[in-house]
């Protein structure tokens, strides 16, 4: 099993992520772009977490390779990168901010699905394999803000494209997995698993997940940006979420062996809550902030740990590549691209502290869905096997 070079993708694919989500929306506010504009942008991003992930599974289902499709992926990303490095206008940016996020968010299920096929009976070292991505976005935030802070916002678009080459390197670096038998008549149709209550219930609880979000990923660096934040210490918040993130990833197959997949989810969603109403009206003290960004080891760590525990058991074996699309096209695309949406208006219309309540909100609507997913007493397990 490729553990390193898995790894190594992992940590280049985040690390993009760990320069594009912190400093964009900055780097387009230097550009003298206004709130609507760089919530568009953003939002863009997203509605490619719709689109990208079923367009990009359907050739996995006609038996193109996993390590095909991740390179093509990369290719297209860096030569879209490239437009940022002559061009700041939103006619020549909106378009490479979409062709970015269709290769970005299409490949990750892919690799996902890449990986598993690869871990085959040790599926538990996948959080091993992921805290890697995490260790790539916090290598990536924390370097690039002390660089930022000295050199200017306006060298963003150098470190983006050299992200993308990063990215189209390790993508050639990755093997395709040796194929096994599979007895596909013994699996359901997708549709008849996606059909199911529990199933629709879980996709509509990541949906609310991901929009809480949105506010986050959006206008988090310009809030702490207009209450007094350094670039510095704007990236170091950033990656104190995502070390966190890491900590959790690593204790995680004991924690899903300790407490029950509905336990972990309703931790999450209310740390959620907790976390953007603390954003939004305690951003002005560091140490309100500080205790939100430990909360994202929670927020996405449990939350996402959980879901693809989840979703290993509705989507079996073949179903796997499927199921991870939906997942990441339902909730972090539709979720992600509606949270972003809301939130590019109601930080003019409301300002930041109710924008971070709207998330709350969204959050709060989650638990809900989940306990209709996860029903008290019933056993996913069991669910499964019926």
């Amino acid at each position: 099993m490729p553990y390193w070079r898995l790894s190594l993708y992992n940590l280049s694919y985040f690390a993009f992520l760990g320069i594009f989500a912190p400093y964009f929306s900055l780097y387009l506010a230097a550009l003298g772009w206004t709130a609507g504009a760089i919530a568009a942008a953003m939002a863009l991003m997203q509605a490619m977490r719709v689109l990208a992930p079923p367009l990009w599974s359907l050739p996995l289902e006609r038996g193109v390779g996993h390590v095909a499709l991740l390179r093509r992926a990369a290719m297209m990303a860096l030569a879209a990168g490239g437009v940022f490095l002559v061009a700041s206008e939103p006619r020549w940016v909106l378009p490479a901010v979409a062709v970015i996020g269709f290769c970005w968010s299409g490949a990750l299920p892919v690799f996902e699905a890449l990986t598993f096929a690869h871990l085959r009976e040790e599926a538990h070292r996948y959080a091993r394999i992921r805290l890697w991505g995490s260790i790539g976005f916090i290598v990536a935030v924390l370097g690039l803000g002390h660089w930022l802070e000295r050199d200017g916002v306006e060298t963003l678009p150098v470190w983006l494209a050299a992200a993308l080459a990063g990215g189209v390197l390790m993508a050639f670096a990755l093997p395709e997995p040796t194929p096994t038998r599979v007895l596909v008549r013994t699996l359901p149709p997708w549709r008849a698993v996606l059909a199911r209550r529990e199933v629709t219930a879980f996709l509509l609880a990541s949906f609310a997940m991901s929009a809480a979000h949105g506010p986050l990923y959006v206008f988090y660096s310009m809030h702490l940006d207009r209450l007094g934040y350094d670039k510095e210490a704007i990236g170091a918040l950033w990656a104190l979420g995502v070390a966190s993130e890491i900590v959790l990833f690593w204790a995680l197959p004991g924690v899903l062996r300790r407490f029950t997949v509905r336990t972990l989810l309703f931790v999450a969603y209310g740390a959620a809550v907790v976390r953007f109403l603390a954003i939004g009206w305690g951003g002005a003290w560091p140490v309100v902030v500080v205790l939100a960004q430990l909360l994202h080891a929670a927020t996405f760590g449990v939350f996402h740990g959980a879901n693809v525990h989840l979703l290993r058991q509705w989507f079996p074996g073949p179903l796997l590549a499927r199921g991870q699309a939906l997942y990441g096209s339902l909730s972090f695309g539709a979720g992600g691209m509606l949270g972003a949406m809301m939130s590019g208006w109601s930080w003019s219309a409301l300002g930041p502290e109710w924008t971070y309540t709207l998330g709350s909100a969204f959050a709060l609507s989650g638990m809900g869905f989940v306990a209709i997913a996860l029903r008290q007493g019933a056993s996913v397990d069991d669910e499964v096997v019926k």
